[in-house]
């Protein structure tokens, strides 16, 4: 299935560019006027309240939402306005917020991960699984440290090994293109949504691993704890609207996060980490 537009200039070093976009969700518009641009290598935290439209955002980027048709609006990701959807998925790998389908829940985390190949739910009987992905998957399953879980069916783990196994599953997807010279970017959705405090402090680990390899990081997040210190850029959204996009350093302060979650708000750091009260 074909998205978007033709080949084009993605500006300077951006691998997104979104100008003036706007996104209806039904009959109710939900981004309004959305302007962003990211560099290649770029380690990014969306942050706003439930509801902001963060989600959407990250789905404008992945071409699984349209924007409007508004005179000066344009989508354009790594350098390109068209994209084959399986194609654009082995170059972004996206991990969701979204429930695990039966296929996967019955796979193993090897088979998991090995299905980020196909951007598929699970190991189909027609697919032809080389050896040369059999040793990326072994490889992506030390990188998220999960080697325990390869023979383990994702049913029967913890939410936190399932979040581990389902970013090896993106990663997966993005692999073989990187080798080929393509672009590795990882766009999380929520990640510690539904883990208890042992499991986040592990996957932001793993993930800070991840960051300091080389893999760039958008994050959309409404947990400030969630911001790695890898991340140095924050876009505060609210209501459908980017209302400040900068500097971490900047931007990371009480003043500012009052006003965009409307209450008021004690920040400390510890280690790299922030966090809110």
């Amino acid at each position: 299935m074909k998205v978007g537009g033709q080949v084009g200039d993605g500006g300077e070093d951006a691998i997104v560019v979104l100008e003036h976009v706007s996104v209806a969700r039904g009959e109710r518009v939900v981004l309004h006027d959305v302007s962003l641009r990211i560099k290649a290598g770029e380690h990014l935290a969306i942050l706003g309240p439930n509801g902001c439209g963060k989600s959407t955002l990250l789905k404008t980027i992945t071409c699984e939402v349209y924007p409007l048709v508004n005179p000066g609006s344009r989508v354009c990701i790594l350098g390109r306005e068209r994209w084959d959807l399986t194609e654009l998925k082995r170059r972004m790998g996206v991990v969701a917020a979204d429930t695990l389908g039966l296929s996967t829940l019955a796979s193993t985390g090897r088979e998991a991960v090995l299905s980020g190949f196909f951007s598929s739910s699970r190991i189909w009987p027609h697919f032809t699984v080389t050896t040369k992905m059999k040793e990326l998957a072994e490889e992506i399953l030390h990188l998220v440290h999960a080697e325990d879980l390869a023979a383990i069916p994702v049913g029967e783990m913890s939410a936190g090994q399932q979040r581990r196994v389902m970013i090896g599953r993106a990663l997966a997807g993005t692999s073989l293109d990187v080798e080929q010279g393509g672009v590795q970017m990882l766009l999380l959705d929520e990640p510690s949504n539904a883990l208890d405090l042992a499991a986040q402090q592990d996957l932001r680990e793993m993930l800070r691993g991840l960051a300091q390899k080389g893999t760039a990081i958008l994050l959309i997040t409404h947990h400030i704890a969630d911001i790695l210190p890898e991340i140095d850029r924050i876009v505060m959204m609210r209501e459908g609207r980017i209302l400040a996009d900068g500097d971490k350093s900047r931007l990371l302060t009480e003043d500012h996060l009052r006003g965009l979650f409307g209450r008021e708000i004690v920040l400390t750091e510890r280690g790299g980490y922030w966090n809110a009260w």
